[in-house]
């Protein structure tokens, strides 16, 4: 039997947000509100949206001997995520400054700090870990060699989710391990090349998908903003619709929805199936501020789903 639903392998940082009426422009300083700090991160993110909706949950992690890291371990403490993979020391704690418009939609760098010294021994020495997971998630704000041994890790029979955010080029044996790739469209220009000359995108999701399929992932998911999402296996292509609500901020959506996915799916839901409750939870985090903080429960999502978006 299976210790965990979900081992997330990937970062904790320091979310610092400002609100401002716009985003700067090249060279331009602008007044934004007061600063808010965030426990977030894609890997502690996930891991939070993961255990709040009621998975067993374990996230593998670095932070750093400081405030910024006693705060994120009180986050996944509180939420019920097993931190015994959480390693602390090597660098400060990672750090991303946000800046948030009126619309809800955000710019963020990412300073890595101990994110990047996670590495490939880290890993390895988390054998028990991997062995007790069904569903591995991983993302690339951790080192590219050690998001290639996690796919090397896994257990027979676990499934890896990767969503390729920020987004590189991915080694083949990472590619071949994914089982779904979630990308959005600038993630898949990324993937598939086409960012740096030759052939074009073009617009249409299926043919993305096909193009990021031929590469050697065992299924795509690519989220389209507004328009939901596409998933596509051997078998075929199929839309997700989105759900429509008034976005407060979008800080940490897309972990919530990846976070979702990777559970359902480890308890046997199909690919689609697990799309469109992802996206239900997807859409209830963008209605609160914050991104661990706007994750819901459970059963937040079915009052969600019964009332027509209304928490």
């Amino acid at each position: 039997m299976n210790t965990y639903d979900l081992l997330v392998v990937g970062s904790a940082n320091a979310d610092l947000v400002v609100g401002v009426d716009r985003r700067p422009a090249a060279g331009e300083t602008v007044l934004g509100s007061d600063l808010v700090v965030h426990p977030g991160g894609k890997g502690a993110n996930q891991a939070v949206a993961a255990a709040r909706l009621g998975a067993r949950t374990a996230l593998l992690a670095r932070v750093g001997d400081d405030g910024h890291g006693r705060l994120l371990r009180d986050s996944l403490d509180s939420a019920g995520v097993d931190t015994s993979g959480v390693l602390v020391g090597g660098a400060p704690t990672g750090v991303a400054l946000i800046t948030v418009d009126p619309s809800g939609d955000n710019s963020i760098v990412v300073s890595p700090g101990a994110n990047g010294r996670l590495t490939p021994g880290d890993v390895r020495a988390a054998g028990e870990l991997f062995a007790g997971a069904r569903v591995v998630s991983v993302m690339l704000e951790i080192p590219l060699e050690t998001v290639a041994e996690v796919a090397r890790s896994l257990a027979d029979g676990t499934r890896l989710v990767l969503n390729p955010s920020p987004p590189a080029p991915l080694p083949d044996e990472v590619l071949a391990a994914c089982d779904p790739l979630i990308v959005n469209e600038h993630e898949a220009k990324v993937i598939l090349g086409t960012e740096l000359g030759g052939t074009q995108l073009g617009t249409d999701p299926e043919d993305w998908a096909r193009r990021l399929l031929a590469r050697g992932p065992r299924s795509v998911v690519v989220t389209l903003g507004s328009e939901g999402a596409l998933v596509a296996d051997a078998a075929g292509t199929r839309r997700v619709p989105s759900v429509k609500v008034k976005a407060v901020d979008t800080t940490g959506a897309g972990d919530a929805f990846t976070a979702a996915l990777a559970w359902r799916l480890g308890t046997g839901e199909s690919l689609a199936d697990s799309a469109a409750y992802a996206a239900r939870v997807g859409a209830a985090a963008v209605t609160r501020e914050g991104a661990q903080e706007s994750y819901p429960t459970a059963e937040e999502v079915a009052a969600y789903a019964r009332h027509g978006g209304a928490l």
